[in-house]
C-alpha cells in the first residue's frame, strides 16, 4: 500500500489522504479499482479519527482505493468552505484516477454524522458528484444545526434524479442525530426515484463507526450494541451490486 497526503487548494489547512493498493500481476482484475471518499464526522467542530483511517482500511479490505478528506471544520467557517473541499477532493480522484488506479467512474463517498451531511451534499448540491452515497448516521436537516459548528441547509430538500444510489445506516436509539433525518432523507430519495437502500438498528450509540472495540472507548457499548456492526458487510454487498463489481 502507498500513502499519500495533498494540501487542496479550495482551503486552508484542507487535506487529502490517499491509501492505495498495490498492483500485482497475480490479481489482474485488481489494475483499476473501485474507490471510496471517506468523510469523518465530528460536527463540523472537528474531524474524527474513528471514522477516517479505520474506515478507510475497512473498505481496502475489500479491494477499494481509498481516500480520507479532512474538511474545513470550525465556528466561524460556513458551510459553503467543506462543500468546496468535498468537490475539490473528488475531482481530483476522477483528474489522477489513470495514476492512482481508481475507476473513474465507480467512486463512491461515505460520510458519518457531520460528515454525512457533507456527502450527502456532495451527492446532491456538488458540482461533481460520487457514483454512489453512504450514510451513517447522517446528519440532514437544518433544525440540527443547533449542534453543529455553523448552520446547515436541509439536504433532502436538494435531491433530485441525479443524486446518487445510496445507502443509510443508524441506530432508533441515537440521542445525538435523530433517526428522522435518516427517514426523511430516505424519503426524498424514494420520491425521486432514486435507489437506495437503508437499515436502523434497534441499538447504537452515535458515532459508532466499526462498531468494534478499536474504535470505541466503551468496550462495554460494542458488546450491547454489537449488530450494528454489521454495516460494514451489508454495505459492501450493496456497493459490489451497484458498481456491478461482480462484472470484473
Amino acid at each position: 500500500m502507498t500513502v499519500e497526503k495533498l494540501e487542496l487548494k479550495s482551503n486552508p489547512g484542507a487535506t487529502l489522504t490517499a491509501y492505495l493498493l498495490d498492483t500485482s500481476k497475480e490479481m489482474p482484475n485488481m489494475k483499476e479499482r473501485p474507490a471510496v471518499l471517506v468523510i469523518p464526522g465530528g460536527g463540523y467542530y472537528m474531524c474524527s479519527d474513528r471514522e477516517a483511517e479505520p474506515i478507510a482500511m475497512a473498505f481496502a479490505v475489500h479491494g477499494y482505493n481509498t481516500f480520507v478528506l479532512r474538511y474545513t471544520v470550525g465556528e466561524g467557517k460556513e458551510f459553503k468552505m467543506p462543500l468546496a473541499d468535498a468537490e475539490e477532493a473528488l475531482a481530483l480522484i476522477r483528474e489522477k484516477a489513470k495514476e492512482w488506479h481508481v475507476t473513474v467512474d465507480k467512486i463512491a463517498a461515505i460520510g458519518f454524522s457531520a460528515g454525512a451531511h457533507l456527502a450527502a451534499a456532495l451527492s446532491t448540491m456538488g458540482s461533481t458528484r460520487p457514483n454512489a452515497c453512504i450514510l451513517g448516521y447522517p446528519c440532514i436537516l437544518s433544525e440540527i444545526s443547533r449542534i453543529l459548528a455553523f448552520p446547515v441547509p436541509s439536504l433532502d430538500e436538494y435531491v433530485d434524479s441525479s443524486t446518487p444510489p445510496t445507502f443509510i445506516f443508524g441506530s432508533a436509539t441515537d440521542k445525538t442525530v435523530p433517526i428522522i433525518n435518516s427517514v426523511k432523507y430516505a424519503e426524498a430519495l424514494a420520491e425521486n426515484k432514486v435507489p437506495f437502500e437503508m437499515h436502523i438498528f434497534a441499538k447504537g450509540w452515535h458515532g459508532f463507526s466499526l462498531c468494534t472495540p478499536s474504535v470505541c472507548d466503551k468496550p462495554e457499548s460494542v458488546i450491547e450494541n454489537a449488530r450494528a456492526s454489521q454495516w460494514v458487510k451489508l454495505c459492501t454487498d450493496w456497493l459490489s451490486d451497484t458498481f456491478a463489481l461482480g462484472e470484473i
